[in-house]
């Protein structure tokens, strides 16, 4: 009996975290999205408190209205900044995967000796501060940067490049942060892929490119697509790196969520903004979850 009270203990800590730290929050964000925006502190109503009862309660919800998403249908300026965030998260994600494989590839055909010692090398970036890291790119980006200034020493180049607050420099800044991500679950996965089965697909007769995509990367499918999600997923929500890389001509649905909530000061249709985007992120994240289960149901 002691031991079903401890399990059904363990089992209920992560549910209560996930009840305070997202249910919770994720149901006081959907109250402001459907609020009216007034000049006030907080600048929204209704405000639904708990000495309200039930009666407040049905007042409130009463109340409720979806014109902050209507309003994100009406102003193209949304739609624009949700698909061109859909676009860099996906060439963002794709070049950290065309990136990030060889060199996880690399890792784990390593030597043992020396693999935690890549490894070492890979988080180390982590123990400087994101933003000091971010800011640093200004300096080799700007026209008179240190790559402008190496390029134009190795006559590879006429005149400074213009990079710096640009799309490509967005590009840039985010694969860079987020390629550490794509590594690690793509290093995961190789390194655990026994080194017989490539050489029974050699016997055979299987070369070594054939048998790499019949063998080693069907395997490391799983590392492919978790990492993918680790960069996918906070690229489309990212808010430092468009704002100081991009500069203002750069409209992603995190800068502009920022814009509403402390610029503009309108609580609801920032909230709506997060509301829209938690979908966009969550939708394929149950829908791949799904087919996984299903897929797993039919090897069973």
């Amino acid at each position: 009996m002691r031991k079903v009270s401890l399990r059904s203990l363990m089992i209920a800590v992560p549910y209560v975290w996930l009840l305070l730290f997202f249910l919770i929050p994720f149901l006081i964000v959907v109250k402001i999205s459907l609020s009216d925006s007034i000049t006030a502190s907080p600048p929204y109503t209704p405000q639904l408190t708990v000495q309200d009862g039930l009666a407040g309660l049905w007042a409130a919800l009463s109340e409720f209205d979806f014109e902050n998403y209507v309003w994100l249908i009406e102003d193209g300026v949304y739609l624009k900044a949700y698909l061109f965030s859909l676009k860099v998260a996906a060439i963002s994600t794709l070049v950290s995967l065309l990136i990030g494989y060889p060199i996880a590839y690399g890792m784990a055909k390593a030597p043992k000796r020396w693999r935690s010692t890549l490894l070492l090398l890979l988080i180390l970036p982590f123990w400087t501060s994101f933003l000091i890291r971010i800011y640093a790119w200004i300096g080799i980006l700007k026209s008179e940067g240190y790559l402008n200034i190496a390029l134009l020493k190795l006559r590879l180049i006429n005149e400074p490049l213009n990079i710096l607050y640009t799309d490509a420099a967005v590009y840039i800044g985010i694969v860079y942060s987020y390629l550490p991500f794509m590594i690690l679950p793509l290093y995961a996965s190789l390194e655990r892929i026994d080194g017989r089965l490539l050489e029974a697909a050699e016997d055979l007769g299987c070369g070594s490119v054939s048998a790499f995509w019949q063998v080693t990367f069907p395997l490391s499918l799983p590392g492919v697509i978790a990492g993918s999600f680790l960069v996918f997923i906070p690229a489309i929500g990212e808010f430092v790196i468009p704002d100081l890389l991009g500069g203002s001509a750069t409209l992603m649905i995190g800068k502009t969520l920022w814009l509403e909530f402390f610029a503009n000061r309108d609580w609801g249709v920032a909230s709506a903004v997060a509301i829209v985007l938690l979908m966009i992120l969550i939708v394929p994240i149950v829908l791949f979850q799904r087919h996984q289960q299903k897929h797993q149901g039919e090897l069973g």
